[in-house]
């Protein structure tokens, strides 16, 4: 089963589409606000979660490797030396999200159930995407949010197959419509 969810994730990968921006004008898009930005969690080598998995034991979860680690203060320093204002920053309760989203260093972390993944629980895409769209629209400002998540909650909302530590940058349009505005990738 894991193997035909990594053909699909490769498939979707080669055909997903993305707007074609330069990491400038994304930058200056970013400075403008307007923007929501999801982050999938830096590097954290595998994939899905051991059978022992449980939520409130990081030792049975996958986490960040040291390159992870830096990946994720290298992100919160690119908006930090962009002067992207951040508001406020959420993320799953997977401890890779967690850490990721620490590690960025703008602002007090809040964790959202549902962006938790959902890779080995495929009949809660649905019911779950459905519940973080509406949460994104109803939100009293819809910039400088940073939402730290997995690559299928980010693939189910945008199309987009984000590498590890990828910056999917997305803008709400009425109606309950989503725009990727563009990506960066922070593996380099």
């Amino acid at each position: 089963m894991k193997f035909l969810k990594l053909i699909l994730i490769i498939f979707i990968s080669i055909n997903s589409p993305v707007k074609a921006d330069s990491k400038k004008n994304l930058i200056e898009h970013l400075k403008k606000g307007g923007k929501l930005i999801f982050i999938r969690h830096a590097y954290a080598p595998g994939s899905g979660d051991p059978d022992n998995f449980n939520i409130n034991d990081c030792t049975t979860q996958r986490n960040l490797s040291e390159s992870g680690r830096i990946q994720s203060k290298k992100i919160g320093k690119f908006f930090l030396e962009n002067k992207i204002k951040i508001k406020n920053v959420y993320s799953s309760e997977w401890c890779r999200c967690k850490e990721t989203a620490r590690l960025l260093k703008l602002g007090i972390v809040e964790e959202i159930q549902f962006l938790n993944s959902f890779f080995d629980t495929p009949e809660r895409e649905g019911p779950q995407t459905t519940a973080l769209r509406k949460w994104l629209f109803h939100q009293a400002s819809s910039s400088g949010l940073i939402l730290v998540t997995h690559q299928v909650n980010i693939t189910a909302l945008t199309g987009v197959v984000p590498s590890s530590g990828e910056l999917v940058v997305i803008r709400l349009k009425k109606p309950y419509a989503i725009e990727v505005v563009g990506t960066i990738d922070t593996r380099y």
